[in-house]
């Protein structure tokens, strides 16, 4: 990371078949953020279209579409990276994906497609096959959906590959529990393990179907911004470059400067890859 930089989480409602009404909030909500200094601003999963994975065919656009193309228009205009997740249609796919598109301020268009599916989500996605690095603003970075963010591997992979943040969006519905005590259950060890940034957020819905909530983890995976307010809004963090340079740098001295990646033994993680989840069948005793 160059110099320190500001990223905005943003909680909001969008509403399933509106579209155009979702857009306009979109980048309604980008000129707020620029007041606010944000470089780099992610929305929920599925913020364009609305998270309802039985009607994603139907909401379904491509990444060459127009609303797509009216973010990116804003995204140079007001020279700030854009993260917004929708459903996208792929020529020669059956289903569409589960997407999160970066709309760069040079009007670049990047996307990740989310490569866990939730068992409700199987049936009405593909999965994505690929864990893409982006770099915007001085800053390398990864995204990841929701349950993506269940498999460590994830995280490691992006560490491995550069990424210095990592992007948590989520749909979260009410129904689950405590979001903020969910996530540091397994985001602060994203977090510490990898030594990155960690910013998640949550779908607002207002009390309804979705839980709203956002925060932010250094790279030793403490909180160092939050918001559990139930409210559409910004939640800003600046981000220390020294922080994570000293981290990530070759001059490490103590345990507290630690880069644990830089320690792996990868030749004994082969059977991680080999292995699978033990059946449930367990030998009799003699």
């Amino acid at each position: 990371m160059d110099t320190n930089h500001i990223i905005g989480l943003v909680q909001m409602e969008s509403t399933v078949s509106n579209t155009q009404g979702n857009l306009e909030k979109i980048l309604s909500i980008a000129e707020d953020a620029v007041e606010l200094g944000v470089d780099i601003l992610c929305f929920p999963e599925m913020a364009l279209h609305g998270y309802k994975p039985s009607e994603a065919y139907n909401l379904a656009e491509r990444l060459t579409g127009t609303s797509v193309q009216k973010i990116s228009e804003c995204a140079v205009k007001l020279g700030i990276t854009l993260l917004v997740g929708m459903a996208e249609k792929e020529i020669g796919v059956e289903k569409p994906y589960l997407t999160h598109f970066v709309a760069f301020a040079d009007g670049g268009i990047g996307a990740y497609r989310k490569t866990h599916l939730g068992q409700s989500e199987e049936e009405y996605f593909s999965p994505g096959q690929e864990f893409p690095i982006f770099e915007s603003h001085g800053i390398r970075f990864g995204i990841g959906l929701c349950w993506d963010w269940h498999f460590p591997e994830v995280a490691t992979i992006y560490s491995l590959k550069g990424a210095e943040v990592l992007f948590a969006p989520h749909a979260s519905p009410t129904v689950i529990g405590d979001w903020k005590e969910i996530w540091l259950r397994y985001l602060s060890a994203r977090a510490y393990d990898n030594s990155v940034y960690l910013g998640a957020l949550g779908k607002n819905g207002l009390g309804q179907e979705f839980q709203g909530g956002a925060l932010v983890l250094n790279p030793k995976g403490e909180i160092i911004a939050e918001s559990f307010r139930q409210q559409e809004g910004i939640l800003t963090c600046e981000l220390s470059a020294e922080h994570i340079n000293i981290l990530r740098g070759r001059q490490r001295r103590t345990m507290k400067e630690i880069f644990f990646l830089a320690h792996r033994r990868k030749e004994l993680y082969r059977e991680i890859i080999e292995l699978d989840v033990n059946s449930g069948d367990h030998p009799k005793d003699d």
